[in-house]
């Protein structure tokens, strides 16, 4: 098996690397995410410009892959912009399920010029499921949804809404709502990103394709699932590479007793065992995306990914701190901010102890090796 990218893969990976760290410094991001809106406008638009936003919308031009690549430099400076929640995930499942004119909306999407939103998730549910409490009712040929939704992520700024609803028959639809039209209450999340409660009553809404269809929709809920956790855990590689590289810099500079912190072997032990914990999460990871990009979207591959990737997250944030001493919890200083992005990851779409869970619920899909 190749795991070699190509000369396409490694100059998009490149370009990402080179915009977001121009973009990007400790300094210049926490102007950026004190800001109302949380991320650069402008930043935005050069991802746009380079074809990151539209990344998956043609599945035989770039893939699950090239997502991957460019998650872990948003990691790896730690950039505020929604590119999955805002573009990537709710615009793979319009492009799957959506009409003709639906289709056209993702053209803006790829632009920079339309912010898109996924509102399934609701408040007492971790992980994603197809049994939703908002109701949609349809009057004549027209569709009006009743419920509410929380998280919702990039949900503060959505021009349109993807939102999942319960069909008068049973089952579950996807409906395209105007975000104008919705009711949000905005929030900053732990890890200075941007949420929102998304209320709606009797809201207008379009259905996503020719009509609500429960199996596609099911489907389509899953599989965006996956992806986003597969999206989230190549975000959380690349935040895990940039913390062991600042905690290693740090053991090499600061001294303590005359000598520099990398000469004590219990605090290069400790280094060490992060790097480990950081390659297997970078293993896991590339297992989760090839999975994808050949068509294969488990969710049981999803949860070892994730599981994997939040316990590397936490040691390596956790130790992170400890060996860069009380300047690594200060707001100034990256590392603090890097142990909180890899906390919310870990939370995001259901934590450790979830996937955990579903791991559990599984074992008895294999068969018992015997020596």
């Amino acid at each position: 098996m190749d795991f070699q990218c190509s000369d396409e893969q490694t100059l998009l990976a490149d370009t990402t690397r080179e915009l977001l760290s121009r973009s990007y410094d400790a300094e210049s991001r926490n102007k950026v995410i004190d800001t109302e809106l949380g991320w650069s406008r402008e930043v935005w638009s050069q991802l746009a410009d380079t074809g990151i936003l539209g990344l998956g919308f043609e599945p035989v031009e770039a893939g699950q892959i090239e997502i991957m690549l460019v998650l872990i430099e948003v990691g790896r400076r730690l950039a505020p912009e929604p590119i999955v929640h805002a573009a990537l995930a709710p615009g793979t499942i319009i492009a799957e399920l959506g009409t003709e004119a639906q289709i056209q909306l993702l053209d803006d999407v790829a632009a920079g010029q339309r912010l898109l939103a996924f509102a399934h998730l609701e408040p007492g549910h971790l992980l994603p499921t197809a049994d939703v409490a908002t109701k949609a009712v349809r009057q004549g040929d027209s569709w009006t949804l009743t419920g509410r939704k929380n998280p919702v992520l990039a949900g503060d700024c959505a021009d349109t809404v993807v939102v999942s609803a319960a069909l008068p028959d049973g089952g579950t639809g996807l409906f395209l709502v105007d975000g104008a039209a919705v009711n949000r209450h905005q929030y900053p999340t732990f890890d200075a990103q941007r949420g929102a409660q998304i209320d709606l009553d009797r809201t207008p809404a379009e259905p996503l394709g020719d009509g609500p269809r429960t199996r596609d929709a099911t489907t389509a809920i899953r599989d965006a699932g996956i992806r986003i956790q597969s999206a989230l855990c190549s975000e959380a590689v690349g935040a895990m590479e940039e913390a062991l590289r600042l905690t290693t810099d740090y053991l090499k500079t600061r001294k303590q007793f005359g000598v520099t912190l990398n000469n004590f072997q219990a605090l290069t032990q400790r280094a060490a065992d992060v790097y480990v914990s950081l390659e297997m999460a970078r293993s896991m990871n590339l297992y989760a995306a090839m999975s994808i990009a050949d068509g294969n979207l488990d969710p049981v591959i999803a949860s070892r990914a994730k599981l994997q990737i939040g316990r590397s997250g936490r040691h390596i944030a956790q130790e992170s701190i400890q060996l860069h001493g009380g300047i690594g919890i200060t707001a100034e200083y990256p590392v603090g901010h890097y142990a909180a992005r890899l906390t919310a990851i870990e939370q995001t779409l259901g934590s450790t102890h979830d996937h955990l869970q579903v791991l559990i619920d599984h074992i008895a899909d294999y068969e018992l090796a015997r020596l």
